[in-house]
């Protein structure tokens, strides 16, 4: 991984760890999670100022593409690759 992908999937990872900390009581479950993980990102996902409502659909569509194309893959690394990969806003 190169040092910013590497960057970016710890980010996540922390994330990860925070979201399922903060609901323990419903083993992690929140359909509502992407605005979580955002609130949590922003400000400084990539280097960018980044609207936390934009950085949960962009969460969102990431999640779904990794869902259909690659669930077998690291989450967090796949989430990094598509966020270096897409134009910044």
């Amino acid at each position: 991984m190169t040092g910013t992908r590497t960057r970016i999937a710890e980010l996540l990872r922390a994330a990860g760890q925070a979201h399922h900390h903060a609901f323990a009581a419903t083993n992690g479950d929140d359909p509502e999670w992407p605005g979580w993980y955002a609130r949590h990102l922003t400000p400084g996902l990539l280097g960018a100022s980044l609207a936390p409502e934009a950085l949960a659909e962009q969460l969102r569509t990431v999640d779904a593409e990794h869902r259909a194309k690659a669930p077998s893959q690291d989450w967090a690394a796949y989430y990094a690759d598509c966020f270096l990969a897409r134009p910044s806003p």
